[in-house]
């Protein structure tokens, strides 16, 4: 009997093993491959150069990888609308993309399309988010991309003016010609800065530099009490959130809006913020 339950035990983890790998789709791009669960909310796992890994793993509670949810966030509060974030999305290859769509929320009844692909001449990964409105009335929402990376020895960077960062003194900002850049620190305590950008947030640590960009937006152009840049560090040494949002739009039912952020990776052989900031260029 012990036999038969330990070989049951065995076939179920490995029919486990199976699902989870055929729920995981790959885009590469030269030596950077990005990996993608669409049975995790269509999360973004990984993203690596080689062998190196630029996103957090740390997978208690959820501190990793790079996930997408609407904006503002006082719409669903918190925990973030499961349909959206870590639910199963449907999965279709089309035309050399990865296209995977989530179920509808009844909380918030707006479908999330998320389209994978890359751009060989520019050697970027390309992720077009699409927001459906489906609530049978009509919506206003932004949207807005999530990046858990690493927390030691990183730093995060984007074109804006200390000055603008708010809440004041909650990090301490440094400046660099036209950059604002913070190398991560650590505190007992959440902590998160807005501010507006010029279409584009850096990381740069353990040797790699990932350069996001998407659509510059006017400074009044984001949700109420949101912003097109945002930085979250969490308590401790554990990870720092990269946000990304984009205009907050009118959508009649029926409608949808589509968002883009193109992803470079590439190698970092330095810590000096000077030599950085000249790659940003």
């Amino acid at each position: 009997m012990k036999k038969i339950i330990i070989t049951a035990i065995l076939v179920a983890l490995a029919a486990l093993g199976a699902n989870a790998q055929e729920s995981t789709y790959e885009v590469k791009v030269g030596d950077v491959t990005m990996k993608i669960d669409a049975a995790k909310g269509a999360k973004i796992l990984s993203c690596t150069l080689g062998d190196k890994e630029v996103l957090s793993q740390m997978k208690f509670p959820n501190w990793f990888g790079s996930t997408f949810w609407t904006s503002p966030q006082k719409e669903w509060n918190w925990p973030p609308v499961p349909e959206h974030d870590s639910a199963p999305y449907t999965v279709e290859q089309k035309d050399g993309a990865i296209i995977m769509t989530s179920g509808l929320s009844e909380k918030i009844p707006l479908r999330i399309v998320k389209k994978f692909c890359t751009d060989e001449n520019d050697n970027a990964i390309v992720i077009e988010y699409t927001i459906v409105n489906e609530s049978g009335a009509q919506r206003k929402v932004a949207p807005w991309e999530i990046t858990r990376v690493p927390a030691e020895g990183g730093m995060v960077l984007f074109e804006a003016p200390v000055e603008g960062i708010w809440p004041e003194g909650l990090m301490a900002f440094n400046a660099e010609k036209d950059l604002a850049w913070f190398k991560f620190d650590e505190a007992d305590r959440n902590r998160k800065v807005n501010s507006d950008g010029k279409g584009w947030l850096a990381y740069a640590g353990n040797g790699l530099l990932l350069v996001k960009k998407f659509e510059d937006i006017a400074v009044d152009a984001p949700a109420p009490g949101e912003a097109e840049i945002q930085v979250y560090i969490n308590r401790g040494k554990t990870y720092v959130e990269l946000e990304s949002q984009g205009a907050y739009k009118t959508l009649e039912n029926g409608e949808s809006l589509s968002w883009t952020v193109r992803w470079y990776l590439t190698a970092l052989d330095t810590d000096d913020v000077s030599a950085i900031a000249s790659k940003l260029k």
